[in-house]
């Protein structure tokens, strides 16, 4: 899971962001020919969507969502801001998931964040 020991590695080599629909993407088989390259494989915990399709919905975030939320929970919230600053509604995604990006930055390690992502979402069924 993508925490703040990724800091450094994103700062380097950057983000993946595939622009796609996750939730077809078993049914085309694979991302059009496109290859992930090598290198760390992290997934965002789970926050709350606020984009017009899914809003409320866990971990069903659009591209923006996502971007921003890898560089909130990498410690990178000014950017994250400033990225989703171009968006309506920008601010409803901090707000929505304001205790648990809070919670998240804390938590130093991929084992600290799935303890995290636990607690905020232990009443989820």
């Amino acid at each position: 899971m993508l925490s703040a020991q990724d800091r450094r590695y994103a700062e380097r080599h950057g983000f993946l962001v595939v622009d796609c629909s996750w939730n077809r993407l078993s049914d085309r088989g694979s991302l059009g020919g496109t290859t992930i390259p090598p290198g760390l494989h992290r997934r965002l915990p789970f926050l709350l969507a606020t984009n017009p399709q899914h809003f409320g919905h866990v971990g069903q975030l659009n591209t923006a969502e996502a971007f921003a939320a890898a560089l909130a929970v990498s410690g990178q919230e000014a950017e994250a801001r400033k990225l989703l600053d171009a968006f309506h509604g920008s601010t409803a995604f901090f707000h929505v998931n304001e205790s648990r990006l809070r919670r998240y930055r804390g938590a130093k390690t991929s084992r600290e964040m799935l303890a995290a992502e636990r607690a905020e979402f232990s009443t989820v069924g």
